[in-house]
């Protein structure tokens, strides 16, 4: 493993130390946030940024409170996975209403600690290995999870035990709609609004460890496309053991999206049919558990989901919600149904209220750039707060801001108070080795955002191997101004290659229209999309040398490249192909449905997506990999085209890696990535 990869490996890719978790409490006076004491330190500890003083204080290490770490509990395992937390120590943290507390488990134990440090953290006694800890309104109580159940200290079990998990996101809310929690006080801290999960109907998915044949095997609720989902409940649960049921038409809208407590007498709820044709913004009455519907967002193929924030209440009684303008030329904000947005903004994210304006996230030169702004909801008029070239991001809490700004000299943090000071959050992390300027353009008529890479002190006239590098899926961006993304396709560069991506239609921030593009079909929009875009860089850039081609990806970056050199071999000429879900049947039901709809009611769509049947023609080299601990891509995926690869007789290499999940942790992606270098270099003749 070269310098770079071990660097990368060791600092889990240059995030070891960086602040994140960020949240504002005590009316944005404090700060919390979760960081490692350096770039090779793995274990997160608890800290909070005084905006009052500018100081920072350290509330909880966990080497401290857990000097031998011990195993997470496999339910914390899986909330990990499914969002995307790799950090050892403390993973997660929730505050008290008042901000001035926080509770956090560790290991499945309990602890929480006040702002000021006092008695340092104090351990909460649980039922069992807990997770998933919130404090109520002023600290007193804290509600957790163990064993499927639904406790709080001081008390006890306060769900019922009739075999359904309680307090819990589901795998499809976690995984594919931006809910991943499943309990929620009150705000006078004494009733409950809990999740009810019933996984009883869906199929099992099964791990074993062939490295660990004395282990037994895992296995766990999926909802795969076409199949039941688990059946979500939400329940008023009173501190004296009232039960209410909150009644919406939960077959037809089965997906909860989002919930929680808009005052003591009303609970808002965001849910979704099946297919997110329909999102409803639910008003319900905790005391009777009757809604009613407050907005409704309907489209003819699926409601985009990129727009956090939205649907919501304003203080003055107003619906704020998400909307397509005419033609779908841009992701717009509406107030009470009347466009509040044109075609000239992309909104991205509605974070907050901030001088009685709405501030929010979006897009407005490049969709590879993030703006920070204020709208005004009456006016629409804009006002700038972070609009230089590059990403910006925000966080707000009573006229405190917290303003990210990310390009390609690095990332910046800044704390602004209502009166004025500023204060930078210590960033502790391995500076970014290298200073990536990638050339982005828009190419075909379609306008495809597109980066190149090349290597470092390239001779102009000197042909280069391509090696397309990429393309995430509908719902993902590749193509940002986000600096860390580019450091690893730098270092690919720098082995020799001219490195392409390419954000195909499907991909979200250019506009609606062209997200909406992927409906009912993967594999034509996004091959169709990469080849004509790839031939349109080279035609700008004559070093791109198209008689090499090779192409990787990760998930649906891994189907993509087995799917170009299963169906255009004239194109590419090896692939790598990690974790690709080679057959969309057997992906689960939120994430696949939203854009192929149902396999029953559109089996065409699904066997033409399907690479299965495309085995017998492979005739270009092919490097499958697979986790096979990856409970989101089941390697059953890898293995399924491996097999009708090796029936057909079709020559192809297969990498299996035991106890290696989606997010491959712990320097696995650098190890690949050296197998890789080794497949292209062999393939494409560099």
């Amino acid at each position: 493993m070269d310098d770079f990869l071990r660097l990368s490996a060791d600092t889990a890719r240059f995030t070891h130390g960086a602040p994140r978790a960020f949240t504002f409490g005590d009316e944005g006076r404090l700060l919390w946030f979760l960081r490692s004491t350096g770039p090779t330190d793995a274990f997160d500890s608890l800290w909070v940024l005084d905006t009052a003083a500018g100081a920072e204080t350290r509330l909880a290490d966990p080497r401290t409170l857990a000097p031998a770490p011990a195993p997470l509990p496999v339910a914390e395992r899986r909330l990990r996975e499914r969002t995307r937390l790799t950090a050892a120590g403390i993973g997660s943290y929730a505050l008290s209403g008042n901000g001035r507390r926080a509770v956090f488990a560790l290991y499945g134990r309990l602890y929480a600690v006040d702002c000021d440090g006092t008695g340092g953290p104090e351990e909460i006694p649980a039922a069992g290995p807990a997770l998933d800890p919130r404090p109520n309104a002023d600290g007193t109580r804290t509600a957790y999870v163990t064993d499927d159940a639904l406790h709080t200290w001081p008390g006890g079990r306060i769900s019922p035990d009739d075999g359904a998990r309680w307090g819990l996101a589901e795998f499809a809310a976690a995984e594919e709609l931006g809910r991943a929690r499943g309990h929620w006080w009150s705000p006078d801290g004494l009733t409950l609004l809990a999740a009810r999960v019933d996984e009883s109907a869906l199929q099992r998915r099964w791990f074993a460890d062939p490295a660990h044949p004395e282990l037994p095997a895992e296995d766990f609720a999926y909802p795969e496309a076409g199949g039941p989902n688990a059946e979500v409940q939400l329940w008023v649960l009173g501190p004296g053991g009232e039960r209410v049921r909150l009644d919406w038409d939960a077959d037809r809208y089965p997906y909860v999206s989002d919930a929680g407590w808009e005052s003591a007498t009303e609970i808002l709820l965001t849910v979704q049919d099946r297919l997110q044709q329909n999102v409803l913004l639910l008003s319900a009455d905790p005391a009777t558990g009757r809604t009613r519907e407050l907005s409704r967002t309907t489209h003819p193929q699926w409601v985009d989901p990129m727009v956090p924030g939205t649907p919501a209440r304003l203080a003055d009684g107003r619906m704020l919600t998400a909307a397509d303008t005419p033609g779908g030329a841009a992701r717009a904000l509406a107030v009470d149904g009347k466009l509040l947005t044109g075609d000239d903004l992309q909104v991205r994210r509605v974070a907050g209220v901030h001088q009685d304006r709405l501030l929010i996230e979006a897009g407005r030169r490049d969709p590879a750039e993030q703006q920070v702004l204020l709208l005004d909801p009456d006016t629409g008029e804009l006002t700038a707060l972070a609009d230089g070239p590059g990403v910006h991001g925000v966080l707000a809490q009573a006229g405190t801001l917290l303003l990210t700004s990310a390009d390609a000299d690095g990332i910046r943090r800044s704390v602004r108070t209502a009166d004025g000071r500023e204060y930078a959050p210590a960033d502790l992390s391995e500076p970014l080795p290298y200073r990536v300027v990638p050339v982005l353009e828009r190419v075909t008529e379609h306008g495809i955002p597109t980066a190149l890479v090349l290597p470092r002190g390239h001779v102009p006239g000197t042909r280069l191997p391509v090696l397309v590098d990429g393309y995430g899926g509908p719902g993902y961006q590749d193509v940002s101004a986000e600096p860390r993304r580019w450091q690893h396709r730098q270092w690919w560069a720098d082995q020799g290659f001219a490195v392409v991506t390419i954000d195909n239609r499907g991909t979200p921030y250019v506009s609606p229209a062209f997200t909406h593009a992927m409906y009912r079909g993967f594999s034509e929009v996004t091959l169709q999309d990469q080849v004509a875009a790839l031939h349109a860089l080279a035609e700008r850039h004559g070093d791109l040398d198209l008689g090499r081609v090779g192409v990787r990806g990760w998930s649906y970056g891994g189907y993509l490249s087995a799917l170009a050199v299963l169906r255009r071999p004239d194109v590419f000429h090896a692939a790598a192909a990690g974790a690709a879900p080679t057959d969309f049947r057997h992906y689960d039901t939120a994430y696949t449905e939203r854009y192929l709809g149902l396999p029953q009611e559109h089996p065409e769509v699904y066997e033409r997506d399907s690479l299965i049947a495309d085995a017998p023609g492979l005739s270009r080299p092919l490097l499958l990999v697979t986790g096979l601990a990856d409970d989101n891509v089941h390697p059953s995926h890898t293995l399924r085209l491996s097999r009708a690869l090796t029936d057909a007789g079709r020559p192809h290499r297969l990498l299996a890696l035991p106890g290696v999940t989606h997010m491959t942790p712990h320097g696995t992606r650098e190890k690949i990535m050296i197998q890789e270098l080794d497949f292209f270099r062999r393939e494409l003749g560099l």
